[in-house]
Parts: structure tokens; C-alpha cells; sequence
């Protein structure tokens, strides 16, 4: 049965939606192109030196996910997934922002970071190309960052994030739209200062085919070819031309430029200094266009989701296996915790769904800490699960496993600006309960403990012949009671089953 899929991309330049029909074709999921909208909203041009994103900014954002909140209209969440990019990642009242633009686009919205965002650009570049066993160097110059991988089929070999993009550095040495030689030769050392960090390994690796994902590169692309600068896609001695024209004019004019679009103007020049130092310190020879990009690789990501194939538990599986966790341990903890947490009475919708996931990835991690240190373990694995580039999860993703392994054991006192749900609490006690039942690291069946949830209160239900036979198990319960106390949550034991 053929359904829909929407993506979202709130770059800094530009905000982005795309939907794809996906249809199943001889058990093959493809999807298709149904509907794209396009906002220029220049996040990153309304950043102030202390990275507040300005009002003027942030209404004309509210403006365009309203636009968008309409189109997906009747979508269900599960179906739709927004992410947003640099200007959010590096705003200080991004916080603040994030009510207002999901409540104006009816959807959560993601803060991914740069390691995830290069991820689902190359998913989407090579979701989008013939398929091929050469390394791809992928570039996608963005308004507030750019991001370069080298993969191989659909799986990223190198990728790297960088503080470099088109709309930032039009602001920072183009602030006036003049164009001279001087400015153009600054910001492109400026770019391939940055580059330059990541240079000797892309070039060890190498590649066969370059693949430039953005507008910028698109931009560029057009206006080579439209202008006879070029005849066989990007290239430096193409990217020379214009940018000598470009210092002979002095500026951006949109009436000059055949194939150039009017949202392009402010940042062609940014984007052109990045594209010339990409060129000279990798050392690329031609680049052609690569379709897909980000909003693609988030609908793929999106029907891996839907097919039971989600990024986040191979990610899971990886550091499993990365921090040496005790698979057995960590499965018994999953098993009972999930069981536990299905006893709550929680409503059977789309925020449960994903909670029940992450109490699940949580319980497999719980110990990942370990391999640092005994003492505060859980401290640790909190700082890993919310710092690591973690493929396929996004920041809330991250702060919510932090958050479950941060409390799985100690006091709750650490949590208590988190502002948790009452459904995220109920999910650390049914953590917690499951980790202080297994602490002897071996099999118990069938389960003592029966949890009820109901009027702010949560009732263990144990079986008393179990408590008489593990007095520390019971001294544990009991001693935990106290603790929830302190929280002013009603946790209280029942010596029945």
C-alpha cells in the first residue's frame, strides 16, 4: 500500500519540505517526489554577535512553518520529521524558538548535530545516484555550516561539520554586498583554514566522483553553465572566471547573472570563497551536481523507521560493542523494564511509542559508563549518551537517554530542572526497579514485581514469598521508596501479587 512522507529542513539559509509518495514495488520501497515548498528565511543572517537569532528572524521563520504546518495538514507524526540545522545548534535562545516554530508547524522539530546532518545528506545523495561501489566525496555548503563526507554505496566513511557556510560568510566579509579581491582572497583562506583540518585524511582516502549537494553548489552551477564559464560542471578554473567577474563588478546583481536566483544574491559571494577553498585544498578536479541532500536522506531515514530498520538501534548495536556492555545483563534489564513500563497504563499513541524506545536503548546502555570507571558510572554513560555522535538520534533523542541513565540509580535530586513528563518519570522508575531487581546479574522468572499507575501514585505490587527469600532485594524496594519520597512522588509497596 503506497502512503506519504514529509521532511522538513530548517537550514540557516533556507527552510525546506518535501514529501514522497512511497510506493512497493517487488518488495522495494522507493519513494517519489510529490510536493516541495521553499522558504528563504536567513536564520543565520539574523544572528547578532552574541548568536541571538533576531526577532525580525525568528517571525519570518514562524511565517513559513505556518505555511508548512497547512500542507501537512492530517499527516501523522510518525509520518513527518523536521530537523533543524546550525543557526539552531549554535543560538543561544534556541530554546526559546523551538515552542513557538513546532507549535507553529504542528510538529516536534529536531536540533541535529553536524555528524548527524552530514549523515542523512550523504543518505540522501546516494539514495539519489545509480548505484556504485566508488567512494563519493560529498559537499553541501549550507548558510550557517558546511558538511563533507566520502562514502561508499549508502554508508559514510569520513564525515566532518564545519563553521563555514554561505550566509555567515557573506554577512562577515561581504557585510556591505561590495566585492573586491581583497575581501574574496580573506574569506577564502579563512575557508580553507578550516579545511585544512580535515584535508590530509579526505585526500588519503579518496574518491572517485565529487558530488555538490546544496543550493550553493546548484547555484554556482547554473550560473557557470548559463554564462559560458563552464562546460562540464563545477570547476576551479570555472569558479575562477566568475569570481574575477565578480570583483570587476563589485557586486551581486541579479540582472547581470543569467540562471541566478534572487535568493541567491545576498550569499553568492560566501558561498562562491567556500567553493573555491573546498576546490583548492582537497584538490578537486570537477564536481557535479548531486540531488537529494537533506530533506532526502531524512525521508529515507523516515521509511527505515517505518520498515523496522531505524538507524538508532544499529547506533545502539555500535556501542553495545564500542563501550564492552554486558549484552546479557543489559537484555535482562530491557526485558523487565519494558515489561514493567507496559503495566503503567500509559495512552497507546505516538509520544509513548518513542518513549518505550528510548527506555529500551537506555536499559542496553545503562552500563556503558563502565568502561570508564565504576565509581559514578552512570554519570558517565549520561555524559557519553548526551555528547557522542550518536547516527540517527537527535539532540532531544540524546538528552532524553542521558536523562533515563543520569536517574537509573542515586538520588533524584540531579533531575529536578529537567522538568520531566509524568511519563518520563514512570519510565525511570520502571529503569530503576529493573536494574535493582537484576543486581545479582542473573535470570528471575517469573517476575516478583507488578506496577500500578494511577491518581499521581505508583503502587508496587511484590510477591511477599519473594521478599522473604532476598532480604537485601527488599531492603533495596524499600529503601527506594525514600527516595521517590523526596521527590514528593507517591511510590508505595505492596506486599501482594
Amino acid at each position: 500500500m503506497d502512503y506519504h512522507l514529509a521532511a522538513i529542513d530548517l537550514g540557516s539559509n533556507s527552510f525546506r519540505l518535501s514529501i514522497g509518495r512511497v510506493v512497493q514495488q517487488h518488495g522495494t520501497a522507493q519513494i517519489y517526489a510529490v510536493d516541495k515548498l521553499r522558504e528563504s528565511v536567513r536564520l543565520a543572517d539574523g544572528l547578532n554577535d552574541e548568536k541571538h537569532i533576531s526577532q525580525e528572524a525568528i517571525d519570518r521563520a514562524i511565517t513559513a512553518l505556518k505555511r508548512f504546518g497547512e500542507r501537512l495538514t492530517g499527516f501523522h507524526p510518525n509520518s513527518v520529521r523536521a530537523v533543524a540545522t546550525n543557526a539552531f545548534r549554535i543560538a543561544r535562545n534556541a530554546q526559546d524558538i523551538l515552542p513557538l516554530a513546532e507549535a507553529a508547524l504542528g510538529f516536534p522539530i529536531e536540533i541535529i548535530s553536524g555528524q548527524e546532518e552530514a549523515r542523512l545528506i550523504f543518505s540522501g545523495v546516494a539514495n539519489e545516484l545509480p548505484p556504485s561501489e566508488d567512494r563519493r566525496l560529498v559537499i553541501d555548503i549550507g548558510g550557517g555550516s558546511t558538511e563533507f563526507i566520502i562514502g561508499r554505496g549508502f554508508k559514510p566513511i569520513h564525515m566532518a561539520s564545519l563553521y563555514i557556510g554561505c550566509t555567515s560568510f557573506s554577512k562577515r566579509y561581504f557585510p556591505d554586498g561590495k566585492i573586491t579581491d581583497a575581501r574574496m582572497q580573506q574569506a577564502q583562506l579563512a575557508a580553507r583554514h578550516e579545511i585544512e583540518a580535515i584535508a590530509k585524511l579526505f585526500k588519503r582516502t579518496g574518491w572517485q566522483q565529487a558530488y555538490g549537494s546544496s543550493g550553493t553548489a546548484k547555484g554556482l552551477l547554473a550560473i557557470l553553465l548559463e554564462n559560458n564559464f563552464s562546460t562540464q560542471g563545477l570547476t576551479l578554473a570555472g569558479l575562477e572566471k566568475l569570481r574575477a567577474a565578480l570583483i570587476v563588478a563589485g557586486k551581486v546583481r541579479l540582472r547581470d547573472w543569467k540562471g541566478l536566483k534572487a535568493d541567491r544574491v545576498p550569499v553568492l559571494a560566501g558561498g562562491l570563497a567556500i567553493m573555491l577553498a573546498a576546490f583548492q585544498e582537497l584538490k578537486i578536479r570537477r564536481m557535479q551536481p548531486g540531488d537529494g541532500a537533506l530533506r532526502t536522506g531524512v525521508l529515507y531515514d523516515l521509511l527505515g523507521r517505518d520498515a523496522n530498520h531505524d538507524k538508532r538501534d544499529e547506533t545502539v548495536r555500535q556501542f553495545i560493542k564500542r563501550y564492552q556492555i554486558d549484552v546479557a545483563q543489559a537484555e535482562r534489564v530491557t526485558q523487565l523494564a519494558l515489561a514493567l513500563f507496559a503495566q503503567t497504563g500509559l495512552d497507546d499513541d505516538p509520544e509513548h511509542e518513542e518513549l518505550t524506545r528510548a527506555l529500551a536503548w537506555a536499559a542496553k546502555l545503562h552500563e556503558a559508563g563502565l568502561s570508564i570507571a565504576h565509581a559514578d558510572y552512570h554519570k558517565h554513560t549520561a555524559y557519553i549518551l548526551e555528547h557522542a555522535d550518536m547516527p540517527g538520534f537527535s539532540r532531544d533523542d540524546q538528552s532524553l537517554l542521558a536523562f533515563l541513565a543520569l536517574g537509573h540509580q542515586g538520588k533524584l535530586g540531579k533531575l529536578r530542572n529537567a522538568q520531566p513528563s509524568r511519563a518520563r518519570w514512570l519510565a525511570l522508575a520502571c529503569l530503576r526497579l529493573a536494574v535493582l531487581l537484576l543486581r545479582r546479574r542473573e535470570d528471575i522468572s517469573p517476575h516478583p514485581l507488578r506496577l500500578h499507575a494511577a491518581s499521581g501514585t505508583i503502587t508496587i505490587h511484590a510477591d511477599p514469598d519473594w521478599l522473604a527469600h532476598h532480604p537485601l532485594s527488599e531492603f533495596s524496594l524499600k529503601s527506594e521508596l525514600d527516595v521517590w519520597r523526596k521527590m514528593n512522588v507517591g511510590l508505595r509497596l505492596d506486599e501482594t501479587l
